[in-house]
């Protein structure tokens, strides 16, 4: 299932230069460029307030975006630069990408887990951790899943799953050239800190059991 994109709504800016863009923070908003894409770079001016709560929310740098300016065909962006300021580190610029749907780009894909309820691990009660709750893809513009599946239901205790048993959508890849981990299957506490205890109590059986040496029955003598 392809990713719903979000809408960006941003406005046109009328004017260019230092003057229209001190006159845009002014008025609350914050000064930009779209570019590339074959077509002329397009001045405009996005909400501080709605750019800010985005930034916040993270991940806005690889985030794909539905461009919507009012007498303009919608567009799919993404955000290459965000100028700050260098006191208050508040955006004062920022810059868009046109993008087409063929185009590639790397966005971070969230991870949905299938197959707890038969997991072998997760019965015995082991945890399961998941230690990449988004991957990042290459994927293509005009096709970005709304998230990747991994399937826990054959995972003991100790067992790890790995991005290279995962089934990807078409045209997807990792960014990452290792088999790295995704989610983990370990022992519950209460498990672990039993066979720490027994681990212990062995030792001490084995210590009682080793012989007496000839120099220590002579000494006793």
């Amino acid at each position: 299932m392809a990713k719903e994109v979000p809408d960006l709504v941003a406005e046109a800016r009328t004017g260019t230069g230092k003057g229209a863009a001190r006159q845009a923070r002014r008025e609350g908003m914050v000064p930009g460029i779209v570019y590339g894409g074959g077509e002329d770079p397009l001045p405009i001016n996005v909400p501080y307030n709605v750019l800010f709560k985005k930034l916040k929310e993270g991940r806005f740098l690889s985030t794909l975006y539905n461009m919507k300016v009012e007498g303009q065909d919608d567009v799919r962006v993404i955000c290459r630069n965000v100028q700050r300021d260098v006191v208050k580190d508040l955006p004062r610029h920022v810059d868009f990408m046109r993008l087409r749907r063929t185009t590639k780009i790397n966005l971070f894909i969230g991870v949905d887990v299938e197959g707890e309820d038969l997991s072998p691990g997760l019965k015995m009660g082991g945890v399961l951790t998941l230690i990449r709750p988004e991957v990042e893809l290459v994927v293509t513009a005009g096709d970005i899943p709304e998230s990747i599946t991994i399937d826990v239901s054959e995972m003991e205790i100790g067992d790890n799953l790995t991005i290279s048993s995962v089934k990807l959508p078409e045209g997807a890849k990792p960014t990452i050239d290792r088999d790295f981990v995704i989610a983990s299957v370990s022992a519950p506490s209460g498990l672990k800190s039993q066979g720490d205890d027994e681990e212990e109590g062995d030792e001490e059986v084995a210590a009682d059991e080793v012989p007496t040496t000839d120099s220590e029955e002579t000494s006793e003598e």
